[in-house]
């Protein structure tokens, strides 16, 4: 089969590789679309388990089932991460905290034609993707859960006024999801195009971020890795409020300490998302709660995949770049 090998951002080779034999308990999808991430990108952070097979934003079909709880032609989303629901973490409800989910994976990626699902996965990974749910609007679920997340552990009310920072792909799912909960949405970037979109997509208000920003914010989502906006975000921060590290800068940030004391400022990391998540995820494309068919403004096949971590990276004019590894 064809897979699509990681050495950097400009060099992503299509390679081939056997495909893969499942054991029991596991099952084989047929990869129908696969999501180019934004983390994905983010070299600095890849490129120290390069070479490698990346991939983690995949819907496609069961073509192999050595499990009774799944059949051949389902149609599926499968989660990447699942967690043991045995550990301390877990069982305190911090699933994303829980080591298996930090190690575990399909084989051998997303970037390929066919992946096995190990038997954890398979026992809590894996969602029926409904008939009102096409394969590439699937690869948004994780990406949208990350968001879901993110806002429900940082206690996202109706009536807080929301500052999101960065409005690419992460920043327009994160605008949504605040304006359902009810929040006042001011959002923030340096592209026009990206400004235009977070107004389409629901902010009320937006601002230019290459100035300086006068707003007072209940909460602050960082969604991009630009250290400006980690600045920016200690300015903007309201008394008492949170700062959500979504996206990161690739670099150690400053606190300004008498701020953060004197203020009661919180800092909130939130890196993927758990199984409630992914499943209200999944029913807000389903029920066109959350639109992101919109949001998918490139679809190539798989041999066109440097052309799409070269669109993702360069950020211009775009937004989700989705791969079919089965077209041409």
């Amino acid at each position: 089969m064809r897979v699509a090998v990681y050495y950097n951002n400009r060099d992503v080779r299509l390679e081939e590789l056997a495909k893969p034999e499942i054991n029991a308990g596991e099952v084989l999808v047929k990869v129908y679309a696969s999501g180019i991430c934004g983390t994905d990108v983010m070299e600095w952070y890849r490129i120290k388990k390069a070479p490698r097979i990346l991939g983690h934003e995949i819907t496609g079909e069961i073509v192999e089932s050595k499990t009774k709880r799944f059949k051949l032609g389902q149609r599926v989303f499968v989660s990447h991460h699942v967690p043991c629901n045995a550990c301390k973490y877990c069982l305190a409800g911090n699933h994303t905290a829980c080591e298996v989910l930090h190690t575990g994976n399909y084989y051998p990626g997303g970037y390929s034609e066919f992946i096995r699902v190990p038997a954890i996965n398979v026992d809590r990974g894996i969602y029926i993707l409904p008939d009102a749910v096409s394969y590439e609007e699937g690869t948004m679920i994780e990406p949208l859960a990350c968001a879901v997340r993110g806002q429900r552990v940082a206690g996202l009310k109706k009536g807080q006024t929301v500052l999101v920072m960065g409005s690419g792909v992460s920043g327009l799912l994160n605008i949504q999801v605040a304006k359902l909960a009810g929040c006042r949405v001011i959002a923030t970037d340096v592209s026009a195009y990206k400004m235009n979109k977070a107004k389409e997509f629901g902010a009320d208000e937006v601002i230019d971020a290459a100035g300086r920003i006068h707003v007072k914010a209940d909460r602050v989502i960082i969604c991009t890795g630009a250290f400006a906006a980690v600045e920016q975000a200690f300015r903007c921060v309201d008394r008492k409020g949170i700062i959500i590290f979504f996206a990161i800068p690739d670099r150690d940030i400053s606190v300004p300490i008498v701020d953060f004391w004197r203020n009661e400022l919180t800092l909130l990391s939130s890196y993927g998302a758990a199984s409630v998540d992914l499943e209200e995820a999944l029913e807000l494309i389903k029920d066109k709660k959350i639109d992101v068919k919109k949001m998918i403004t490139h679809v190539l096949p798989l041999e066109k995949i440097q052309e799409g971590f070269n669109i993702v990276s360069e950020a211009r004019e775009s937004l989700k770049v989705v791969l079919k590894p089965h077209i041409s």
